[in-house]
């Protein structure tokens, strides 16, 4: 009989579990849909991500500071929305599988022939002597990315004729393309290109390039909090970027499940444990989704410089991103910063055997946690390590992709290093 209860009392705590991770799965294949647009800046897809998350907020219960959960801010960005085609030598080539628009690249419709960029042009004065003389506007510069930098940074005059060439293509070693956020634009079309996607002694190259430089761009932070039970003044604080790539012309679609859907649900997850009147903790607890991280980290900065309570008053600050995996632990960024934090997380995760491994990193700039720390917070950047989820920036970083190995363990790592603070 005993035997029956154990079995029964087991069973029934399985669909819970199964249902918080359906429900943590459903969040990230919302956050990573096409509707969604990649939560960039093309179609708004970032306010659309902002409002969606404005809803979880208010349905777990999380409180606002001043009334509203968004905290605006204005950013330059590059939009690369709705047209982008490329053919070359009449062989039209797919978007997002052999060629994107380049993150800063201005628009640009019309065609040209291939002009191939000699490294000696960077580094002889003849050979760049020679450039200054050739009319470039019905030509396409065609420069491998190692060099594309020092092509963009020739001095006047040359920098001068360089900007009448009708496009340049940037060749990119390797199989996949990347796509990334810029807050300027080059003076012409910029196309990246799979090496093994150029034809062969190429000629002449057609094109079209929507973009647009929004100056004043405007975005929010999403951010609500739980007030202490003991220590209402002092703050816990859970940070992740929820923004994206987003689209890079109307068909190409950066969905962003692993970087960074993962580490927003995982955030939600969390408010929804602390909500519960049972796991309050002493310290009042923040969850702040930024935006513009993408771009630069421009959303964590605008907070460090206009906090909603005073950042000295944070005891701890864990920032997640790139979540889905963990079959190889987890990295912490800063844990050589502070070590104290470190070694405590370090034990409960000995103790209760959450991840196999936690590596360690000293500062890095690479994630939201950087403005914080910097002003003396103490700050932790979480990411998973290992699995086979790859697609970095990248069209196929979908919600189906994710094996989500260690969901489950980080959540509970963080609940015990929360608890011992």
């Amino acid at each position: 009989m005993k035997r029956l209860i154990f079995f029964l009392l087991a069973f029934s705590a399985l669909p819970a579990f199964a249902q918080d991770m359906q429900r943590v799965r459903k969040t990230i294949a919302q956050l990573a849909s096409p509707e969604m647009h990649g939560r960039g800046y093309a179609f708004k897809g970032d306010s659309l991500a902002a409002s969606y998350l404005q809803q979880q907020y208010a349905s777990i219960g999380l409180k606002s500071f001043a009334g509203s959960y968004l905290q605006h801010f204005t950013l330059p960005v590059n939009i690369l929305d709705n047209q982008l085609s490329l053919k070359i030598d009449g062989k039209v080539l797919t978007p997002g599988v052999d060629f994107l628009a380049y993150a800063a690249s201005a628009p640009g419709k019309g065609s040209g022939f291939v002009y191939p960029i000699d490294t000696l042009l960077l580094q002889d004065p003849d050979e760049a002597q020679t450039f200054l003389t050739q009319n470039l506007r019905k030509q396409v510069l065609v420069v491998r990315q190692r060099h594309f930098q020092d092509l963009m940074n020739l001095p006047e005059p040359f920098k001068k004729n360089l900007q009448k060439a009708a496009a340049v293509i940037v060749l990119q070693p390797g199989t996949k393309v990347m796509g990334t956020v810029r807050s300027f634009q080059y003076p012409m079309p910029v196309l990246e290109v799979l090496e093994s996607s150029m034809p062969a002694k190429a000629n002449k190259v057609e094109f079209a390039v929507d973009a647009r430089l929004e100056k004043n761009y405007r975005s929010q932070n999403v951010i609500g909090y739980l007030p202490g039970t003991s220590k209402p003044d002092s703050f816990l604080v859970v940070t992740a970027h929820y923004d994206h790539v987003g689209r890079i012309g109307k068909e190409v679609l950066f969905p962003g499940a692993h970087d960074n859907a993962s580490g927003t649900a995982m955030l939600l997850e969390l408010a929804r444990y602390y909500a519960q009147p049972q796991n309050r903790p002493g310290y009042s607890i923040a969850f702040i989704a930024f935006a513009a991280e993408e771009a630069g980290l421009v959303g964590s900065e605008y907070y460090t410089e206009h906090p909603l309570f005073p950042l000295a008053n944070i005891k701890m600050l864990l920032n997640l991103d790139l979540m889905s995996t963990g079959e190889e632990g987890m990295m912490v960024v800063n844990g050589s910063v502070f070590t104290k934090q470190f070694s405590l997380l370090q034990q409960l995760n000995k103790q209760h055997q959450f991840l196999p491994t936690l590596k360690v990193r000293g500062k890095a700039s690479n994630s939201d946690h950087y403005f914080f720390s910097e002003k003396g917070v103490p700050s932790f950047f979480f990411y998973t390590l290992g699995g086979t989820t790859t697609e970095y920036h990248h069209p196929k970083d979908t919600a189906g992709t994710l094996p989500l190995t260690k969901f489950k363990e980080v959540i509970g790592l963080i609940q015990a290093f929360f608890k011992a603070l």
